[in-house]
């Protein structure tokens, strides 16, 4: 029996590890902040709906981060304090972001966490490590195409050239 069999809650974690851990907490905090100030920004009821969506699944993801850490005797990154609402019609539309620059924006941190999950399932030696990103990974892809859905149901989605043909001709 060596150090890394047995529980693996029992295992050291390596740097590698504690670093995307710590990085992965101080990122969704940044991403909870920033998604409160969207939500001020923010008119379309169903991008209002995903943006609720996706600060639960991050607070979400926190909490078993925050304790993965402090089990391990890792201090905690700091975290900003939550944003107030605001009024939308406070902001003057030219400092306002539109809905589809949010569903953009919000489309593109979902695709970075999903590359970000893999990595970390990649270099994880702890399958309890492994198995909490694969979750993650999963609820990011049930929520990323939830807003593919809202993206193409509202026109803000902007394809890149289309391939129309399906053969080639004689």
């Amino acid at each position: 029996m060596g150090i890394l069999s047995g529980n693996p809650k029992d295992e050291p974690l390596h740097y590698g590890e504690v670093y995307g851990l710590f990085t992965n907490l101080s990122t969704n905090n940044g991403m909870i902040s920033g998604y409160e100030t969207l939500m001020n920004h923010a008119g379309d009821d169903d991008l209002k709906k995903l943006i609720e969506e996706a600060i639960k699944g991050l607070r979400a993801e926190n909490q078993q981060l925050e304790e993965l850490l402090k089990s391990n005797g890792i201090g905690l990154p700091p975290a900003p304090p939550a944003r107030p609402n605001a009024d939308l019609n406070d902001i003057p539309v030219g400092a306002r972001s539109t809905d589809p620059e949010i569903s953009a924006a919000i489309s593109a941190d979902t695709v970075a966490g999903l590359v970000a999950c893999s990595q970390a399932i990649g270099q994880s030696i702890r399958e309890d490590v492994a198995m909490m990103y694969g979750q993650f990974h999963m609820n990011k892809a049930q929520f990323g195409a939830k807003m593919l859905k809202l993206n193409k149901e509202k026109g803000w989605l902007i394809p890149p050239p289309l391939h129309m043909s399906k053969g080639t001709e004689s």
